[in-house]
C-alpha cells in the first residue's frame, strides 16, 4: 500500500539493512519492523489478513521488539477506523481512527507542518527544540484512548496526535522518509532502538497482494 521503497532507502541511509518482505520468517527474525502505507484502511487490513501479516505483526509486537507504523501504517496499529466503514485494526494501541476535523481547510492535509513534542521518547531524542516540521499526507487522525501514548501533536484545524508510543510500538502520522534531516534523524533513532545502530536488519512489511 504505497511507500515501501522510499522507506527502505531512507532506512539504508541511516545504516540499517532494510528488506521489503512478506516472508513471515524474515519478519519474525528481524531486529526491527516497519509498517508503512498510504491508501485506505479497509483495503490495507484485507491485504494484511490475506497474507497472514496481521497475525505476524501482532506476534512481533507481543515479543517487545521495536515496531514503527508510518502514515496509514500508524493508523493500522489502533483498534479500528471509521474510514468508509467501521473496520477493525491490529489492536496494538487502544483508540480509533476518525476523519480529521479541519473546517474551512483543504483535505487531505498535505504538506509541511510543525509537530509539537509533548513528552520525551527515544524516537524523538535526537530532535532539537519543542517543535519540528514534518511532511504530512492524510485525511484521518488517530484518537488514542490514553493521553500518555501521545508523544507529538500537530495543528491542522484541530490538534491531533501525530506521534504515538506504547512500549516498543511507535507510530508517526507524517512521512519521516520525506521529511529531510529531521525525518532521517528519527529513522536513525529507530534503527538504534533495534539494538543495531549500524547494519541492523529491519523488515519493511509489504502489505499488498502479488
Amino acid at each position: 500500500m504505497g511507500n515501501r521503497r522510499s522507506v527502505q532507502k531512507a532506512l539504508e541511509t541511516t545504516g540499517a539493512r532494510a528488506t521489503i518482505t512478506r516472508d513471515l520468517e524474515v519478519i519474525a527474525g528481524a531486529a526491527g519492523l516497519v509498517v508503512p502505507g498510504v491508501g485506505a484502511f479497509p483495503q490495507a487490513m484485507r491485504n494484511l489478513a490475506e497474507l497472514g501479516l496481521d497475525t505476524a505483526v501482532r506476534a512481533y509486537a507481543e515479543r517487545g521488539r521495536p515496531l514503527l507504523g508510518i502514515c496509514l501504517g500508524m493508523q493500522l496499529l489502533f483498534d479500528g477506523s471509521e474510514e468508509f466503514d467501521r473496520t477493525a485494526g491490529l489492536g496494538l494501541i487502544p483508540g480509533r481512527v476518525t476523519p480529521l476535523q479541519a473546517p474551512g481547510l483543504r483535505l487531505p492535509h498535505i504538506g509541511w507542518n510543525l509537530v509539537r513534542l509533548e513528552r520525551p521518547s527515544p524516537l524523538t531524542a535526537a530532535l532539537e527544540g519543542e517543535a519540528r516540521p514534518f511532511y504530512h499526507v492524510h485525511s484521518l487522525a488517530v484518537r488514542p484512548d490514553q493521553a500518555d501514548h501521545v508523544v507529538g501533536t500537530t495543528q491542522y484545524g484541530e490538534r491531533f496526535a501525530s506521534i504515538v508510543q506504547r512500549d516498543q510500538i511507535y507510530g508517526v502520522q507524517f512521512h519521516p522518509e520525506k521529511s529531510s534531516r529531521d525525518g532521517l534523524r528519527m529513522l536513525a533513532a529507530f534503527t538504534a532502538l533495534c539494538g543495531t545502530p549500524a547494519g541492523g536488519a529491519i523488515a519493511v512489511s509489504q502489505g499488498t497482494r502479488p
